[in-house]
Parts: C-alpha cells; structure tokens; sequence
C-alpha cells in the first residue's frame, strides 16, 4: 500500500528564530491559535528568549476555511495532528529543544503523546496552560490517569479557581513528582484573575504565568 500523505500543518512563528528552545503550543477546544489568550501567551515565551510555534488541530483550521462550527474530534486523530506539527516543526527548525504543550485541550493532547516522545529524545519537555482536569460541572470524570506515568519534566500553570480543576480539587491528587503545578492566585480557566479581589489583571497575569515557564524551561536538563 502507498504511504499515508503527510497532514499539512501551517506553523505560526513568534521569538528568536534561534532559540536554545522552542515550544509547540496548540490552542483549546473552542478558541483558534490566533486568539487573544494564546496570542499573548505566545509573546510572552518569546520576549523571555523562547522560540514559539502555534498550530491548528484540522476541525479548527476548517472553520477558518469557511466550514461549519464543529466541536472537537476525539483524541486519537488529535493525537495524529500533533505528531504531524512535530514533524513540521523540525522540519524546518531541526535544532534546539523542543517542549510540546498548549492552552487546556491543547495541553491534554500532548500529554497523552509526550512521554514516548521523550523516551524517544525528541521532546524534552511538556507545558500546559490550564489543564483540563475534568468536564466543567463534572469532578468526578478526571482526565489524569495518563499523568501518572509520566517521567517527562512537565509544567502545568493553573488558576487556582479554574472550574475544570482548581486548587483544592488538584492538590488531592498526587500528581507525580516530574509534574510540577505554579498556581496563579484567583485565576480561572484562562489564567484570568479577578481584579477587585486581587488587584491584578489579566495582563500582568498571563505574563506572571510566562515567566514561571520560562524560567522552567531554563531549569531543563
């Protein structure tokens, strides 16, 4: 049988085009990867040295196209798409470390893909922003039985009131040691917190949440 054709995979670019290290970071289930949260998390990484590249997962990129509103696929063909970023990214960027991640559903696809990228050398790392713990309005149905095998140095920057898995909730799980949590006070699923009980906005937030990942990514082996 002739060979699958390779997905095509259209890469947004901020940060050094040399950078000791790069992040792939893949956007959420209902916003695309020029949205306002992921377009400021991206200027964050790279202000602080990191070369950034986005992605669209395909049901995304077709409403771009013009097609209809769909909800997301299952994960498997997400877990495909995401491979395929990776190979377009180091088609063109072959040097460098490489830390795969994204914004809540973009995070979950490359947990479940990571660590036998990393067992294999091709990632060293995985950062996710607002992990989606559980289904809103369902703390019961937990999306984390992956997480504990993982060995790969992981990042999650969480708010501590996210409805898909805060503070209190996260704590009680007993994440494994390689899966660290910085845990931005009153955020909520896109790290935003309430400015009259915090007195700090959404834009001094994100960047809070950029720095703590930055200087992770510089603690990296």
């Amino acid at each position: 049988m002739p060979d699958k054709p390779a997905m095509k995979v259209d890469l947004l670019f901020d940060g050094p085009d040399n950078a000791a290290a790069t992040v792939l970071f893949a956007h959420g289930a209902g916003a695309a990867m020029d949205s306002p949260v992921m377009t400021q998390i991206a200027a964050g990484f790279a202000a602080r040295g990191l070369g950034v590249a986005r992605f669209e997962f395909d049901y995304m990129a077709a409403r771009r196209r013009g097609g209809a509103k769909r909800p997301p696929p299952k994960m498997p063909p997400l877990c495909d798409e995401f491979r395929a970023a990776i190979a377009a990214l180091r088609d063109v960027r072959p040097d460098g470390r490489l830390i795969i991640g994204g914004k809540s559903m973009g995070g979950r696809v490359a947990s479940l893909i990571v660590q036998d990228l990393w067992q294999q050398g091709l990632v060293q790392g995985l950062m996710c922003f607002g992990y989606p713990f559980h289904p809103r309005g369902k703390p019961d149905s937990l999306r984390t039985e992956h997480l504990y095998d993982l060995q790969v140095p992981s990042l999650i920057c969480q708010g501590s009131r996210d409805p898909l898995g805060n503070l209190d909730e996260v704590t009680g799980y007993g994440l494994p040691d390689p899966v660290e949590l910085f845990w931005l006070e009153d955020g909520d699923h896109d790290l935003k917190p309430r400015k009259r009980q915090t007195g700090v906005d959404h834009t001094t937030a994100l960047p809070n949440c950029c720095e703590a990942a930055a200087e992770w990514v510089r603690r990296l082996p």
